[in-house]
């Protein structure tokens, strides 16, 4: 599920709980209480710090705590899923609460020893060999590696009263939300380019779609496709999204019409949550969704040492996609330091 988080004006606020406030006394990080691998420096040093608790960095950690890491996940408790009532499309798991499906991650991780804190990171950047990751309290936590899953802000255009329903009957994924709204009338607003593309995919789930062309312009193909599929073609321009009793009713356009609507679908600019990494120096990958961290297929980026996963690396990634991203950046993290501590124990030898 890609489902509904801090940074923008136009963004969904969440409903989630608040991380911990500034003037909040910072949690305690443990150090780790396991010894060291051999020629490896004596001070406290996690294998493995994850930045982001949803599904990928729980993942990681919880491949990694398994194979008797040391790892520390700090969570900034804002996932961007947060505003939707249930995970949908995960095997065993649809329609878990997406709170409760975190809850469980985090027990699951710290069953095998893995620390999770709440944290919100402020900076992450080498340091030597190392790497030092930062948090808005103050607290700095060191690192061998880095699997970074701090994910993506959904970035809604401006029209009144759009927010208000994000998560519910203002959706943006099928996979995640049509068969909530199947047999509905939908609404699709037509911001991008992909709206066609999200017309055509509800369609699948209601013969009742229409497409609001507002900053789109349709070419002859598109139009054919849209037409033979039964999806009307309203144009005109949006001014505001009304509901009574809670209820979405409709669309209201300039021209003073209400096109009806019981769900509305809208495609969201996705912004990866990537500011305190700048002084990694990551690539960026750009794509008509929005943008990633760019990484390999393992996870592994540019900078030797750093992984990511989830929607930081892949913004179509749902939560079953982005929970197997960080599982197996977890392993590749794993069998990066095997070898590394392989290395440090013939050094030690020799010496």
């Amino acid at each position: 599920m890609r489902t509904p988080g801090p940074a923008r004006p136009t963004t969904a606020p969440s409903t989630d709980p608040a991380p911990p406030s500034a003037t909040a006394p910072p949690v305690p990080v443990p150090a780790p209480d396991s010894p060291a691998p051999e020629g490896q420096p004596s001070e406290a040093v996690w294998d493995v710090v994850v930045v982001g608790g949803g599904a990928a960095g729980l993942a990681g950690a919880l491949m990694l705590a398994r194979s008797r890491r040391r790892v520390l996940v700090l969570d900034a408790g804002d996932p961007r899923n947060a505003p939707a009532d249930a995970v949908h499309a995960l095997l065993a798991l649809d329609g878990t609460p997406p709170l409760e499906l975190l809850a469980r991650g985090r027990a699951d991780v710290e069953r095998y020893g893995g620390v999770v804190r709440p944290a919100r990171v402020s900076e992450a950047r080498a340091d030597g060999d190392l790497f030092r990751v930062t948090a808005a309290d103050g607290v700095v936590v060191r690192a061998r590696r880095l699997l970074l899953a701090t994910g993506l802000v959904d970035e809604l255009p401006e029209l009144p009263g759009l927010r208000e329903g994000w998560g519910s009957d203002v959706v943006h994924c099928p996979f995640c939300h049509g068969w909530e709204v199947r047999d509905r009338a939908i609404a699709v607003l037509g911001t991008t380019p992909m709206a066609v593309h999200q017309a055509l995919m509800f369609r699948q789930l209601s013969d009742r779609v229409r497409l609001l062309t507002w900053e789109l312009a349709l070419g002859e193909e598109d139009l054919a496709r849209l037409v033979a599929r039964g999806v009307e073609i309203v144009p005109g321009t949006p001014v505001g999204v009304e509901r009574a009793d809670g209820a979405l009713k409709g669309v209201r356009m300039a021209d003073g019409s209400l096109v009806e609507a019981g769900a509305l679908t809208v495609q969201t600019r996705m912004h990866p949550r990537a500011e305190p990494f700048g002084p990694l120096g990551l690539e960026l990958a750009e794509n008509a969704m929005g943008t990633a961290l760019a990484a390999g297929p393992t996870g592994a980026t540019s900078v030797p040492g750093v992984w990511v996963a989830g929607n930081l690396a892949d913004v179509s990634a749902q939560v079953g996609a982005a929970a197997a991203q960080g599982a197996l950046a977890g392993g590749h993290i794993n069998g990066d330091l095997v070898m590394a501590d392989a290395d440090l124990a013939v050094a030690a030898a020799a010496a």
